[in-house]
């Protein structure tokens, strides 16, 4: 009876809520999502339970011309307890636009030690900095020794150095906090240390660089000096696969977590590679703001009861943004085409005295 137990729980993977791998727990919190955070692509995490969310869309609004006011852009920030629906929405900052404070086609968010945000914008190929509370400070090109490009991903590391990667001319530039080049690395091509396309970036504590080559379908880590180390990750949809990979992110334990665009999930390797698990997205019951939503609306209500099964809206889709909560040891996912954001928390003394016995 145990066996046919275990059997059945494996093959129902749907219902598994707690992912236990290679010594790791990855258990599902909750999700946050609603009007506030129409199409999040990218996260970072301030002090204490407060996250900022860079979002940017295209809405077709009538009788509005496309490059007017049909482009929204902007960083929604919220306070996101532990607990599913105590989340606080505590405002927004930024807007379409081109002027100082604006943003065109926002791509990246980081953090530096005095929690200023700093988003790096693809158009404008610029970084535009704001305070914690969301005032304009500063802003400054990534197109200036380093040459012209396209900005496509951004990290800070514990010196407050910026890594910007730079997706046309398949490199990262490192800056200092106010924009004066420091260097680059990676060229165009497959092999190791060579890039096609780099989006997402992240750094580690020890100063590695990990980069989510977007077209080579792998991550690449490279160490403080820009000299290749590792690569991990191949095109396809198994277990140890990615397909068009579009951030990373990494924790104190060296995990790192890939933003795996093309097929809607999030993968988990160990510093050096090995693979250690795929979370798919658990979101069985649905954010507080999208509840409100649906509340207000009795014909959704009903055409939710006739659905054959609720999953797919319990699953990631096409996610592009994923971070890691230091200080509250949590995964943050950008789950773009569902308007909120899946939490799971890494849990490091998880104990479960009957699935032990």
């Amino acid at each position: 009876m145990r066996g046919s137990l275990w059997h059945l729980v494996i093959i129902w993977g749907a219902e598994v809520l707690t992912t236990v791998a290679a010594g790791r727990v990855f258990d599902f919190s909750h999700a946050v999502g609603g009007l506030e955070m129409p199409q999040p692509i990218a996260s970072a995490c301030g002090s204490g339970d407060t996250i900022y969310v860079l979002n940017r869309q295209f809405e077709e609004i009538l009788d509005v011309p496309w490059n007017k006011a049909a482009l929204y852009a902007e960083v929604c920030s919220f306070s996101m307890p532990s607990i599913a629906g105590t989340e606080v929405y505590l405002g927004t900052f930024g807007r379409y636009g081109d002027g100082d404070g604006e943003l065109i086609w926002p791509v990246g968010i980081a953090i530096d030690s005095d929690e200023n945000i700093y988003i790096a914008d693809e158009w404008m190929n610029r970084i535009s900095i704001f305070s914690n509370s969301g005032v304009f400070q500063n802003s400054w090109s990534t197109q200036r020794e380093a040459g012209p490009g396209r900005t496509s991903g951004l990290a800070i590391d514990l010196n407050d150095d910026v890594y910007v990667s730079d997706s046309v001319n398949h490199r990262v530039c490192k800056f200092t906090n106010d924009g004066e080049y420091i260097l680059q690395f990676g060229s165009f091509g497959h092999g190791p240390g060579e890039l096609n396309a780099p989006w997402g970036v992240a750094v580690d504590d020890d100063g590695n660089t990990y980069i989510a080559d977007h077209k080579n379908h792998r991550v690449q880590k490279f160490d403080a000096d820009g000299e290749f180390v590792a690569s991990f990750g191949s095109y396809g949809r198994g277990k140890r696969h990615l397909n068009r990979p579009s951030d990373v992110a990494v924790d104190p334990d060296g995990d790192v977590y890939v933003c795996d665009w093309g097929n809607d999930r999030v993968q988990v390797f160990e510093r050096g590679g090995r693979f250690i698990a795929s979370l798919i997205g658990d979101a069985q019951q649905m954010a507080k703001g999208h509840q409100i939503q649906v509340d207000a609306n009795p014909d959704v209500l009903k055409a939710r009861r006739r659905v054959y099964t609720p999953e797919p809206e319990w699953r990631f889709a096409m996610p592009t943004g994923v971070t890691f909560d230091v200080a509250n040891s949590r995964l943050i996912v950008a789950d773009t085409q569902r308007a909120r954001v899946q939490i799971y928390n890494k849990v490091n003394d998880y104990l479960d005295a009957q699935f032990n016995l």
